[in-house]
């Protein structure tokens, strides 16, 4: 088989998105390629799916999934599934959306120049369903950020800069927290509220304070996923359960269908009904 006078295609790399929370998120579309595979791999290191069960998976499928660690993926580029991708149909399960994470593109990229055809079957990704959730508005997004752990004696700048770049712009802040799935470490929304308040302590420029308005969500596609708004320093006693958590921070103004939905859907307090412009 030829593409437009190129190199011949060899085999076959789809990316399938698993979705948010367990086996069940995969779309029929999804589950029907996977049961065509020659060969079934599965990266959960990128995210995590609080409720998967690789046993669930694997009998959805009726063939065994293969799971790749990060050393795979980013330190082997991916070479072990590229060589299968070369001669079969080669399936790679992704939490979410299969190519928001660099290091899915990259792989597809590597595949397509060596001739190997490459496809993506969507799911739901945490950047629709989060903001969804929240109720507030998904085109008041700005550029969204990751907040990593803290290193000893070094204070990570950047998601404090982009909320005060997005809030200079009236818009909202969407900000992923760190998770190290090889140590078992998942930052909670409080851990991030902290990393943030200790750059507001230095930069003293109120972007973040104990009583901006943040919203936390936590185990989005779960029968028990919460979402909860509040003023900082109140947020940050709130038990927001087991991981995965997801931070908002929402602009300084609001739309009063975004207030009223914070406050119906998140239990924000009544009184950033002032917030609305």
């Amino acid at each position: 088989m030829e593409r437009g006078g190129l190199d011949p295609i060899l085999g076959e790399l789809t990316f399938i998105g698993l979705g948010l929370f367990d086996e069940l998120g995969i779309s029929l579309r999804g589950l029907e390629e996977a049961k065509k595979a020659d060969y079934v791999y599965a990266e959960l290191y990128t995210s995590l799916m609080g409720g998967l069960s690789i046993e669930s998976l694997q009998n959805l499928i009726g063939k065994e999934v293969h799971v790749v660690d990060r050393r795979l993926m980013e330190d082997e580029s991916g070479e072990p599934i590229l060589e299968k991708a070369e001669e079969s149909r080669v399936v790679l399960l992704v939490p979410g959306d299969p190519l928001i994470a660099t290091t899915h593109i990259d792989l597809r990229l590597r595949a397509e120049r060596r001739g190997i055809r490459t496809r993506v079957v969507h799911a739901a990704s945490i950047l629709s369903a989060a903001t969804g959730l929240s109720g507030l508005q998904n085109y008041r997004f700005g550029r969204n950020v990751t907040i990593p752990f803290p290193e000893p004696g070094f204070v990570y700048e950047t998601p404090y800069e982009v909320i005060r770049e997005n809030r200079g712009r009236d818009l909202h802040t969407l900000c992923f927290l760190d998770i190290r799935v090889e140590e078992g470490r998942f930052m909670t929304v409080k851990e991030g509220l902290e990393a943030l308040l200790k750059v507001e302590e230095e930069k003293k420029l109120g972007v973040v304070t104990p009583r901006s308005l943040a919203v936390g969500v936590a185990r989005v596609g779960s029968d028990n996923a919460v979402v909860k708004a509040d003023y900082v320093e109140r947020l940050m006693g709130y038990n927001f359960g087991p991981p995965p958590h997801t931070l908002i921070i929402p602009a300084g103004r609001l739309h009063f269908v975004e207030a009223e939905a914070l406050i119906t859907l998140a239990g924000a307090p009544a009184e950033i009904r002032e917030m609305v412009t």
